[in-house]
């Protein structure tokens, strides 16, 4: 491509991730840990003067230590919540899991680990869709697979097009305000082989000879190591918000069903407009194939009686949760959380890297959540509020105004600005779940991938002390959003 031709591409940059506190950017785990330790420090030091000042030390210079000694980018105060849930999961043997394959399920369960044993699966009749419904989180979720042609082959004026459209598509769902999620997942799978040799063994010339020999072992071989592709947007309904309508349509599943099919119909003619081919909404053979696929990537033989299974048995059967990677069937992986996004003008296409990332078997997750218009203004006003606040508390105590503050505020004010003018606000968080065959594969491909997304301006950091909740998340199509 030429440099003329790349100064005409689309390009975005995001707005620096939101840090705000409860006092001068400190949370409010780190205000309490500062005020004990200012309360300890001023009694030891009325009570015994300097002796009390050094007896009170053992206590009020940890907790200093924990409000401002940071680790892995995030303060040591804001580590033990984190630190504690997961110790005493660990201590309730929730970290671990085994499938007890004689015992039966309940109808409609689909056999997963954790906090994800409660969703249920509805096969909507009218679309032959299977949803998947939340009932902790009251949502209900469909899943459709889409192809694409390669957009860094397309011409600058086409990929203009795709992001104004695919901008347009995701808007048209804010307005109604039940849409609680929608999920993109790109996931590299293994693949056999088999579809690529057969239609060479359809098409090829029938002459004998050096070259068709060879070509054929070149296939046998490469389908040992064969990896493909696969894209599916899942849209997720807030029973709470879509009540009325649901209540309207006759209540119960059925009619949660119906209004889902509404935003699906929505999202199908958004997804045209963007030259998205749409290959049908999953059913639970579909669905329970990429369940399966997600813990046991890596199987032994023939992966050919997976799409023969159910949602009921598709999930893991063994599954051990460490503080940084999780082990499941016949896998290891590492849930990395985008902590921060290009903060300098980049092209549509800057994760091309770490989605073709050579060698590495990973899924890329982008949980968006709409916000109306309403709620987003309230929430603009909320920051811009706790902004100036903590700018008059700076300049009243003499502290100096940082760049990165009115960095901020720029970005709030240009989401303000783009809803006055009718655009749609969404809160989004990215994932990307890093898979390999054993712990020290593992480790090498976590790496390839953050030096990846070091280079398209990406910031990256393991989701410590939650990988199988993140992965449930992040790798099945289930549209379960984290904030």
């Amino acid at each position: 491509m030429s440099v003329s031709a790349e100064a005409h591409l689309p390009r975005v940059r995001f707005g620096l991730r939101p840090n705000r506190g409860l006092l001068l950017g400190l949370s409010t785990i780190r205000v309490v840990a500062v005020g004990a330790a200012a309360v300890l420090l001023v009694a030891g030091l009325v009570g015994a003067g300097g002796a009390g000042l050094a007896a009170t030390a053992l206590l009020w210079v940890p907790l200093l230590a924990a409000a401002f000694v940071t680790w892995q980018s995030r303060p040591a105060a804001e580590w033990a919540p984190v630190v504690g849930h997961w110790a005493l999961r660990h201590a309730a043997g929730q970290t671990r899991y085994r499938a007890r394959l004689g015992r039966p399920r309940p109808a409609g369960t689909m056999a997963l680990p954790g906090d994800a044993a409660a969703l249920r699966f509805y096969t909507d009749p009218a679309s032959g869709a299977c949803m998947i419904h939340d009932p902790h989180r009251q949502t209900l979720a469909a899943v459709v697979r889409v192809t694409h042609p390669a957009y860094i082959l397309l011409s600058p004026g086409q990929q203009q097009a795709r992001v104004a459209a695919w901008g347009r598509a995701l808007a048209g769902l804010a307005p109604s305000g039940t849409c609680a999620c929608i999920q993109l997942l790109e996931s590299t799978v293994s693949d056999s082989g088999e579809a690529i040799a057969a239609w060479y063994e359809t098409h090829r010339s029938r002459r004998p000879g050096w070259a068709p020999d060879q070509y054929r072992h070149l296939l046998s071989r490469a389908g040992m190591g064969a990896t493909t592709h696969r894209s599916t947007i899942t849209l997720s309904l807030d029973m709470r918000r879509a009540a009325r309508a649901i209540r309207n349509a006759g209540r119960g599943m059925a009619a949660a069903a119906q209004i889902l099919r509404g935003d699906m119909y929505a999202l199908e003619f958004g997804l045209r407009e963007a030259e998205l081919r749409l290959e049908g909404w999953l059913d639970e053979d579909d669905l329970s194939v990429m369940v399966r696929h997600a813990y046991d990537p890596f199987p032994v033989g023939s992966d050919r009686g997976w799409a023969r299974r159910r949602l009921a048995n598709a999930g893991p059967t063994a599954v051990d949760e460490r503080w940084d990677c999780l082990r499941h069937d016949s896998g290891w992986s590492t849930v990395l959380w985008v902590s921060e996004w290009p903060r300098i003008d980049v092209p549509a296409h800057f994760l091309h890297g770490v989605v073709f990332a050579p060698g590495v078997r990973k899924s890329i997750c982008l949980l968006a959540r709409p916000l109306g218009a309403a709620e987003a203004l309230r929430q603009i006003r909320k920051e811009k509020t706790e902004m100036l606040t903590d700018a008059a508390t700076r300049a009243r105590i003499g502290q100096i105004a940082d760049l990165s503050d009115n960095q901020h505020f720029a970005d709030v004010a240009a989401r303000e600005q783009a809803l006055i003018c009718g655009h749609a606000d969404m809160a989004f968080s990215g994932y990307i779940t890093v898979t390999a065959p054993s712990r020290p594969e593992l480790t090498g491909a976590v790496a390839q991938i953050e030096r990846a997304a070091t280079a398209a301006a990406c910031e990256t950091q393991v989701v410590y002390g939650a990988q199988a909740q993140a992965f449930v998340a992040a790798r099945l199509p289930l549209g379960r959003y984290t904030a």
